[in-house]
């Protein structure tokens, strides 16, 4: 190849639309523009199959085709011969593929409209620069190895889960400048992602949750691969798009109370990226900005260094044993007497959601282990409390695998923090932490 393919990944961030021209089986020349060209490796693109276009029934007649892409900095045009491959209808590239063309599709005022029926794969057999005059390339950034080094060595300090994503975004948003992010975590029980921190919002979002597949998180989550958009519009808005896609699912009972999502009402460039402990999923990592092409390739690389330390880091704080208080040291005491009007504290046991007063806390995990707390502090006036015996109860419903049980902690400590200072977990040890109430409590379990 006259030019590496590599080198002109930029053109395929789809901030100028690519050209592609077919010919059919008579001789019959066809040009159109494609919606989506995306980088595969260093000798493969995929293109997005939308229609039965003239374009598709000209590749399948023909499998050779030309594409024409722009560097969106300088202008330049380059041409790649490819010929065509396959189309793969599932799986990590149709995935990413499809939750770009949803960034394309609002961006143009489409959504509804453009669905992606595949992606086909072409071999590029070369690339040429076409004759004109480009404007000079900006300065290509400096990667900072110096920076991702310290964040690396501030990650591995970290004594628990909590201080392990609050250094990972305190990060972000210094030295390396990225204001708006936040963290969320699997749950395999329920088969969604909840978000436990987040930086940069008005509203953390603590407690807010994304299905598996919906937008680039639940994209991102479900494919275990990284999404980037780099031109999107407040149409592709995050509180809306998840809403939407609980109502086709079925989902809709409760849908009032749910927590919203936090976003920037005027995102322009997102990324999400898995947090994996080898194989299996922790979380999703997601970032956004009102800058247009604010998240690149490199940007994308170093999210995915941060996110894998991350997963190994929380990987050896999993299954921490509890451990006693060290020897010439107090046993924890009693919290203080509570004081003041009761609070009335509300369980519905169809899906352990929280009402405090008649605000809406919690529910799930979180809101199975709020209320096994609260029980224990009214009938045995005990507030002191170990992460085994949560893992020992039945009544938590903890799944038997990946239970992450200091990530729900955190939910929960977090949520009580904004919505309920009345109530407040502090961690006393490893493995230990103890419940404060400083009101007195009134339960009341509804059964539906």
């Amino acid at each position: 190849m006259a030019v590496s393919l590599q080198s002109l990944r930029p053109c395929f961030e789809g901030a100028v639309p690519a050209v592609i021209a077919t010919c059919a089986r008579d001789g019959t020349p066809n040009v159109s523009y494609i919606s989506e060209v995306h980088y595969v490796d260093a000798q493969h693109v995929a293109l997005s199959y939308q229609f039965f276009s003239k374009t598709r029934q000209n590749v399948l007649e023909n499998p050779r085709a030309t594409v024409i892409v722009i560097h969106p900095c300088t202008g330049a045009q380059y041409r790649l011969a490819v010929r065509y491959l396959r189309t793969e209808d599932s799986g990590p590239l149709f995935e990413c593929m499809k939750a770009k063309l949803a960034g394309i599709a609002s961006h143009a005022g489409m959504t509804g409209v453009f669905h992606l029926r595949g992606s086909d794969v072409y071999r590029v057999e070369s690339v040429s620069q076409v004759y004109g005059s480009p404007l000079d390339a900006p300065p290509a950034p400096e990667v900072d190895v110096t920076i991702l080094r310290a964040c690396m060595s501030r990650l591995s300090a970290a004594g628990d889960l909590a201080s392990l994503l609050d250094a990972l975004l305190d990060m972000l948003a210094d030295p390396i400048g990225i204001e708006h992010a936040m963290v969320l975590m699997h749950d395999p029980s329920g088969e969604r992602l909840y978000t436990v921190a987040s930086r940069g919002y008005e509203e953390s979002g603590v407690g807010a949750e994304v299905l598996p597949g919906a937008g680039i998180i639940g994209t991102a989550a479900q494919a275990r691969i990284p999404i980037r958009i780099s031109h999107a519009t407040s149409e592709f808005g995050y509180g809306r798009a998840m809403r939407e896609d609980a109502e086709r699912r079925g989902f809709t009972a409760g849908l009032d109370d749910e927590i919203p999502f936090p976003g920037l009402p005027g995102s322009q460039s997102q990324i999400a990226v898995p947090i994996l402990a080898g194989e299996r999923l922790l979380g999703v990592l997601f970032a956004e900005s009102e800058a247009t092409g604010r998240f690149g390739y490199d940007e994308e690389d170093g999210f995915m260094v941060l996110a894998s330390h991350v997963g190994a880091v929380a990987a050896l704080l999993e299954d921490e044993p509890a451990a006693p208080p060290r020897e010439g040291t107090p046993a924890a005491g009693s919290p203080a007497s509570p004081r003041g009007a009761p609070l009335r504290v509300r369980r519905y046991a169809e899906n352990d959601s929280i009402f405090v007063d008649e605000d809406y806390l919690i529910k799930g995990v979180a809101g199975a282990i709020l209320w096994r707390l609260l029980r224990a502090h009214v009938e045995e006036g005990r507030n002191e409390h170990t992460n085994r015996e949560l893992r020992l109860d039945p009544a938590i419903h903890l799944p038997d695998l990946s239970e992450n049980l200091e990530a729900r902690l955190i939910l929960l400590a977090r949520r009580l923090e904004e919505r309920c200072p009345a109530l407040r977990i502090e961690k006393t040890g490893r493995g230990r932490f103890r419940l404060h109430v400083l009101r007195p409590v009134v339960l009341a379990e509804i059964a539906r």
